[in-house]
């Protein structure tokens, strides 16, 4: 939705910065990088080459929401970085359509992230359960 933060050295690939230290998050990074292949790299944001290449990005950032940092220096967060990591494979582009073209859209499914990011250990073990009894 609203950006602020524009990076100075911005990374030759599309990069998502997720938390490396969420079972969850890596769940899913994992799963959008098959979705994804070679144009989006993912890095943990514990990696220390983070902190050096992107100052301009509060660290407390990346508690609380999945980071993309595009080829053009913009960053993103929330919903709106997954669905812009999505739009990297051509066939996943119409999520974000979806978001840019409906401001409501794009409220509720921030608000489903922020929910899902503050209550990441029962996601956790939803999505573990229903991956596990999935037919």
């Amino acid at each position: 939705m609203e950006r602020s933060i524009l990076v100075a050295t911005p990374p030759a690939t599309p990069l998502l910065v997720f938390d490396g230290d969420c079972n969850f998050c890596t769940l899913w990074v994992r799963r959008w990088q098959q979705m994804t292949g070679d144009s989006v790299d993912y890095l943990p944001a514990q990696d220390p080459h983070i902190a050096a290449q992107f100052p301009e990005i509060p660290s407390r950032q990346f508690d609380t929401a999945v980071v993309l940092i595009e080829t053009d220096g913009l960053v993103y967060s929330g919903a709106e970085a997954i669905f812009r990591t999505w739009a990297h494979n051509p066939k996943r582009q119409w999520p974000l359509r979806g978001y840019e073209k409906s401001p409501p859209l794009a409220r509720l499914t921030e608000l489903a992230y922020r929910l899902v990011s503050e209550n990441r250990p029962l996601f956790s073990r939803l999505t573990h359960w229903f991956c596990k009894h999935k037919s």
